[in-house]
């Protein structure tokens, strides 16, 4: 007999090498447990491991960096991290709301403007609802621009059942994630409300809310903080809070300021990272029947401006930056108390 199979063996023996071939094919590269079984994300490598990206002066020298470009020329930069404190009924909210409405519309406050329009975030962690959107519709009103629309968000505290997560934790910070995702410019108003944890003379405390805004700078957002002011005139607080900011904006009132003239003040920079000379220049603001207007500051270095800008609780520096004195001639003139 020979080695061959009987036909009807072959033909199945044939059949059978067909399909297993073809489940030879159909079989996936990995085991099916494998498959079955979800990969979950890429290892974390700590950032010891990766390395580190080090250039020599050539190369740096010959790197291609995008240009910075303006959300609010001269202060505000794309990427950019900004601050403007003031002490308490001066007018923060009314300057943030108009700052915002201007970058959401494409439009200009006092002596800015923006490029084109960005989406923008607001979160207040301060006001009542009713009294925040009063103000809101005054500064639209005064820009004379449409409404921004889906470009202007706002997250408020007070329209939350449980208020705002703690932005100075850093576990709670991915609750905004949500709300931040696709915002260019977020304004955070207060510090002390919103940041809670913060404690504001403790410069470690400040860690996890540096790292929450060189985050959201690094995805490519804009942040507007708004602070208080101390009883010297400066930001309350620690000065940490200033290293990673780009610019620095203080709001104080005039010398014989009276609550008649609604909100009016000084706006100086403290900082100024990329701007200088006349775009750095302090100058006066007003909010007066639906218009902002802008003047020159005139120095008020009379003994009786000097004596009003002490009993407000501004140190000798903070005066001396006022009325255009050095601090040598201030204290003279406070202890003489002669003009």
């Amino acid at each position: 007999m020979s080695g061959e199979l009987p036909s009807g063996f072959g033909r199945a023996a044939a059949e059978w090498r067909h399909e297993r071939d073809a489940a030879e094919r159909l079989r996936p590269a990995r085991p099916v447990s494998s498959i079955l079984e979800p990969a979950g994300p890429a290892p974390y490598v700590p950032a010891y491991q990766r390395g580190l990206t080090v250039l020599d002066a050539e190369e740096f020298l010959a790197a291609k960096f995008p240009p910075r470009t303006l959300m609010l020329a001269p202060w505000l930069p794309d990427k950019g991290l900004a601050m403007v404190f003031a002490p308490r009924g001066v007018g923060k909210t009314w300057f943030a709301l108009a700052v915002a409405h201007a970058v959401a519309t494409g439009g200009a406050f006092l002596k800015w403007r923006a490029p084109r329009p960005r989406r923008v975030l607001y979160i207040d962690g301060e006001m009542p609802a009713a009294a925040l959107q009063a103000r809101h519709l005054a500064v639209v009103a005064g820009a004379g621009m449409e409404l921004a629309r889906e470009n202007f968000s706002v997250l408020a505290a007070d329209i939350q059942p449980d208020g705002l997560p703690d932005l100075a934790d850093a576990e709670a910070q991915r609750f905004y994630e949500p709300a931040t995702k696709d915002a260019e410019l977020i304004v955070v108003d207060n510090l002390s409300t919103i940041a809670r944890g913060l404690r504001e003379n403790e410069a470690d405390s400040y860690g996890p809310l540096q790292d929450w805004l060189i985050a959201q700078r690094a995805v490519g957002r804009s942040i507007l903080l708004v602070h208080h002011a101390g009883k010297g005139g400066s930001q309350r607080g620690t000065s940490r809070k200033e290293d990673v900011l780009d610019s620095v904006v203080s709001l104080s009132r005039p010398p014989g300021y009276s609550a008649a003239e609604g909100a009016r003040f000084e706006v100086r920079f403290t900082k100024s990272r990329g701007f200088w000379g006349e775009d750095a220049e302090p100058f006066e603001a007003r909010f007066a029947a639906g218009q902002w207007t802008t003047a020159a500051i005139v120095a008020e270095d009379s003994g009786e401006a000097l004596t009003a800008l002490q009993a407000e609780g501004l140190s000798i520096r903070a005066i001396a930056e006022r009325s255009g004195l050095s601090k040598s001639e201030v204290q003279r003139r406070l202890k003489e108390g002669r003009p």
